[in-house]
């Protein structure tokens, strides 16, 4: 931590959270930290807000890989990506200056669309129905079709991710150690015409899962980025994958990743 000292603070601009956030701003220019105005001049990102505050400034910041993430809860929940209350500034100063911290790795994926644009997602990819209609797609897994899925639509999930959208269509939650991406289906379709698998499967880090759109039945789906939307009117194929890129956040050394999942959902 002693060579990075450029911080930039991503947030919204209200007046109540800039008054949360004042004693903040103070506390890091009190230990040293210069506070920087434009994201690439910075070596430590820090979120304001809460997972979705956390999501937007990877987003906005072009998921770097060389510089630190952080995440300060401005409500009463410290969520999944959130180590710190923005009022409490003492756990800051001791986490800070007795070093309890530690840097975890969380992998990202890539998704290509029609072979061409590159999106990056550190929860999940996910393509679904934007009206009351089931939409039909091929699942290839490297070069094998595996299955025509119909029905609302699909989930991939990084294994972080797996604890969001992933975790309420049924999926498995997944040791961010373990780098791979997991597929669930949303309301699939299975009869004598159409059959999947019905279930979550979980693929290895060197593979690629395609999403091909049957054009004739597709009533205009949409793709989620974390949590960005896109329009897939002229998307033909969808290209996913793990991706080498992986973003290094800021981590209080007891509270890892299990704990954060005993403290939100059990």
């Amino acid at each position: 931590m002693q060579e990075r000292r450029n911080v930039y603070f991503h947030h919204n601009h209200s007046s109540d959270l800039l008054t949360k956030a004042q004693p903040l701003f103070e506390l890091a220019e009190r230990y040293g930290f210069h506070q920087v105005k434009d994201h690439q001049d910075a070596n430590i990102i820090v979120s304001l807000g809460g997972d979705g505050a956390f999501l937007q400034a990877l987003r906005k910041t072009d998921f770097r890989e060389d510089c630190l993430y952080a995440g300060v809860s401005t409500s009463g929940n410290l969520n999944m990506y959130c180590d710190f209350y923005i009022n409490d500034t003492s756990k800051m100063i001791d986490a800070m200056t007795n070093e309890n911290l530690e840097v975890r790795r969380y992998p990202t994926l890539e998704v290509k669309l029609n072979e061409e644009s590159s999106f990056f997602c550190l929860n999940e990819c996910s393509v679904r129905s934007s009206i009351i209609k089931t939409f039909v797609m091929d699942v290839f897994i490297d070069e094998l079709h595996f299955e025509t899925f119909r029905g609302d639509g699909m989930v991939i999930a990084t294994p972080t991710g797996s604890t969001a959208y992933n975790k309420s269509v049924n999926g498995a939650i997944v040791d961010p150690l373990l780098p791979c991406m997991q597929v669930s289906e949303m309301a699939s379709l299975n009869n004598n015409t159409y059959r999947t698998l019905g279930s979550s499967f979980i693929l290895g880090s060197n593979r690629t899962l395609s999403l091909r759109m049957n054009q004739e039945l597709n009533n205009y789906p949409i793709i989620g980025m974390d949590n960005e939307a896109l329009s897939m009117k002229h998307i033909e194929e969808i290209e996913v994958t793990l991706s080498g890129k992986q973003i290094k956040t800021l981590k209080l050394k007891d509270n890892s990743f299990w704990e954060k999942v005993k403290r939100t959902f059990l």
